[in-house]
């Protein structure tokens, strides 16, 4: 499966602040199955939502 990014954010945010949560619980109140993902290298959350791999057609 292939994964686009539909924003980062730093993980280093203000305690109690959890922004790529609020965000991703939007996008999934818009109907798009949207979760939150961690990027150790960037030290970052991701918002990403799956998609189908094109070869395979399903």
């Amino acid at each position: 499966m292939l994964r686009t990014v539909l924003e980062q954010f730093p993980a280093g945010g203000p305690r109690g602040s959890w922004p790529a949560e609020e965000f991703a619980a939007a996008r999934r109140g818009e109907g798009v199955a949207a979760e939150v993902v961690m990027d150790l290298e960037r030290d970052a959350f991701l918002v990403v939502v799956g998609q189908q791999h094109p070869d395979r057609g399903h």
